[in-house]
């Protein structure tokens, strides 16, 4: 776990002349949960956009695996293929929910379809409602759909954006528990971008709080929570407005 899988050297990003993130240096583990924690506007969830590779930073350097990127440089397809997100709502197909999950595997072109859907829907605990339009679903059966569509794709790593906002608690503890499993069982590497300390503190291996674009500290869950070295994460672990 302690071997890095991404480094992010001053990476910034500008967007017509405001920065979002300001000449950020972090580490993500390979099979780690890491997460990351702050108010609205920290950046959070533009760093999720560049850990994808949706984004090119504006200047600095990404280095995921081998392989370095910046403002000039394309990432391969099979690297991006390997890194998936989860957003906070979910935009599904006005189709059932098994087709819904196979769309990702259809469109690479990939073989056992049914077996995987089949597998990705177990996981979530969604196999009775695969034949159900996802559009009937509630908020939390949708959201389960996304990580089933997720999941089938045997990504690297899962990009996870306030994953469970708005849910209630019995589907709040049913998709902790599916990050558990994948983390655990599958060896994936997540990093969850939240609002709520208290899932943060039950989830991650590491946790990092960001604030103004700047990753302001980063470390063991324990060690984040129990003894803080940053006044600005005493403050925010203590539940105070920090900026």
């Amino acid at each position: 776990m302690n071997t890095p899988l991404y480094r992010l050297n001053s990476v910034t990003k500008t967007y017509d002349g405001r920065t979002v993130l300001a000449g950020l240096d972090m580490e993500v583990r390979q099979s780690e949960i890491l997460s990351l924690v702050g108010p609205s506007g920290a950046g959070k969830s533009t760093l999720l956009r560049l850990l994808n590779f949706l984004e090119p930073p504006t200047s600095g350097r990404i280095q995921y695996r081998s392989a370095t990127f910046d403002a000039h440089t394309d990432v391969p397809l099979e690297l991006r293929r390997q890194v998936t997100t989860v957003f906070q709502r979910p935009i599904l197909l006005n189709r059932r929910v098994d087709a819904n999950v196979a769309y990702g595997l259809r469109l690479r072109g990939e073989g056992q379809v049914a077996d995987r859907v089949q597998r990705a829907l177990a996981e979530v605990g969604l196999t009775a409602l695969a034949g159900q339009k996802a559009r009937t679903l509630s908020s939390g059966e949708a959201q389960r759909v996304a990580l089933a569509r997720a999941i089938v794709i045997e990504p690297e790593v899962l990009l996870l954006d306030e994953p469970t906002a708005n849910l209630d608690p019995y589907n709040v503890g049913l998709i902790e528990d599916i990050i558990r499993r994948l983390n655990a069982e599958h060896g994936t590497t997540v990093v969850l971008v939240t609002h709520n300390v208290f899932q943060a503190h039950r989830l991650a291996h590491r946790v990092g709080l960001m604030l103004d674009g700047q990753l302001i500290e980063v470390a063991d869950a324990a060690a984040f929570y129990n003894a803080p070295r940053d006044a600005r994460t005493r403050a925010f672990v203590r539940g105070e407005m920090v900026c």
